[in-house]
């Protein structure tokens, strides 16, 4: 009785040491590249609930830190992304709040991440009555991305696809040679302009009507 009375105990302390292990950003980062590009298709909508639970963890432990709220966004963008249905709309809004919150915080934080984030929302949601895109406040919000990381993969590649549908050439900065115009098929986040549409019809999809 002694004996399983100890290994039940032992069995609950390993139980809260693992619950209480902190999470790290390089953890979440390598996880969400995991759930994203080496995870069967089936099996995505469980590794990002459990990857933004992971996220929500982080950022829960600690609440000043902007890298942690980004990434939480990204985390729910992607998983907005994949799972699409009714919730997908709340994802977006709540990853659209921790970016802002993060801005406040540390605005230059990885690298403009928060202003390329918010700008490619805002590019890929739909407008409204059903979402809040806006197209001019991507642009905006790319913009500063663009003045915090000029030669980045990512802002350059959201800013080229916010601008193209509008016909705004004239306006597309041209990357030096061996930065962002050489790696433009770098694997991108989830709501990267290939899956653009994608994601717009999965948010608007649970409001719209068939005719």
């Amino acid at each position: 009785m002694k004996i399983r009375i100890l290994l039940l105990g032992l069995l609950l302390w390993t139980g809260m040491v693992v619950a209480g292990t902190p999470v790290s950003l390089e953890d979440i980062q390598r996880e969400w590249a995991v759930a994203k590009y080496q995870t069967a298709e089936d099996d995505q909508e469980k590794a990002f609930e459990k990857l933004v639970a992971r996220a929500r963890q982080r950022v829960e432990s600690n609440p000043g830190d902007a890298a942690a709220k980004v990434w939480l966004a990204i985390a729910l963008s992607t998983d907005a992304g994949v799972n699409g249905g009714l919730g997908a709309l709340g994802k977006v809004k709540e990853a659209r709040k921790y970016l802002e919150e993060a801005e406040k915080i540390d605005p230059d934080v990885l690298n403009g991440s928060v202003y390329t984030s918010l700008g490619s929302l805002y590019y890929q949601v739909p407008g409204w009555p059903i979402g809040f895109g806006n197209d001019d406040k991507a642009e905006e919000y790319l913009k500063k991305a663009l003045k915090l990381n000029p030669d980045g993969i990512d802002p350059n590649y959201f800013y080229q696809a916010c601008l193209r549908p509008r016909d705004r050439f004239w306006d597309i900065p041209v990357p030096k040679i061996d930065s962002a115009f050489d790696n433009l098929f770098v694997p991108q986040p989830s709501w990267s302009p290939s899956t653009t549409q994608q994601l717009r019809k999965l948010v608007a999809a649970p409001y719209l009507t068939p005719i």
